[in-house]
């Protein structure tokens, strides 16, 4: 894995993205690309499960008792505690599964700006996101690159909470798929 210390930066510097590990970012929230049951998996939910301990699939386990029995819905978000992670909360998200046929970037961009969303309710000024549904859900990385940037860019026009947006990459190949194919605005 590549790390670096350096970022590029979008919309006044309110957007950053960089290559890292998600679940050692300072920021207020992180976001996981959770799988609907929001009790562990793989990659980035299962990286965040085992760093953040118990408390966080203790909260997760909670709301599907009260809120999701049946689990989280894609495009929806909910929040939890961080447990043992240095952000102070997480923001749970279930990105489309891309299987045949078209991506669906209706819901890609749906959890992007409900977590942005949860994050201007709590009056947090710093969220990370992964790359929500790139993954083992198989949506393509150079067509996540538009939705994303511009569900952001809507969702940052019309709030000035989150202050800053960071868009963590595990893999720097990753991060530069996205910057080719994002779609901000221009300075």
């Amino acid at each position: 894995m590549v790390h670096s210390a350096a970022s590029t930066s979008f919309l006044n510097r309110r957007v950053h993205v960089l290559v890292g590990d998600i679940t050692s970012q300072q920021v207020d929230a992180i976001v996981n690309a959770a799988n609907h049951t929001l009790l562990g998996g793989g990659g980035v939910d299962g990286a965040i499960h085992r760093r953040g301990g118990s408390r966080i699939l203790e909260e997760c386990r909670k709301l599907r008792e009260s809120r999701f029995p049946q689990g989280l819905p894609a495009g929806q978000a909910v929040i939890t505690s961080a447990g043992n992670l240095p952000a102070k909360y997480v923001v749970h998200t279930v990105g489309p599964i891309v299987r045949g046929g078209a991506p669906d970037s209706a819901l890609l961009a749906a959890c992007y700006r409900n977590s942005l969303a949860l994050a201007s309710e709590h009056h947090l000024r710093s969220i990370a996101f992964p790359a929500i549904s790139t993954g083992a859900y198989g949506y393509p990385r150079e067509q996540a690159a538009p939705v994303v940037s511009s569900a952001i860019e809507s969702f940052l026009a019309e709030s000035s909470v989150p202050y800053e947006v960071r868009l963590v990459f595990f893999d720097l190949s990753d991060a530069q798929i996205f910057l080719g194919n994002q779609v901000f605005s221009k300075p």
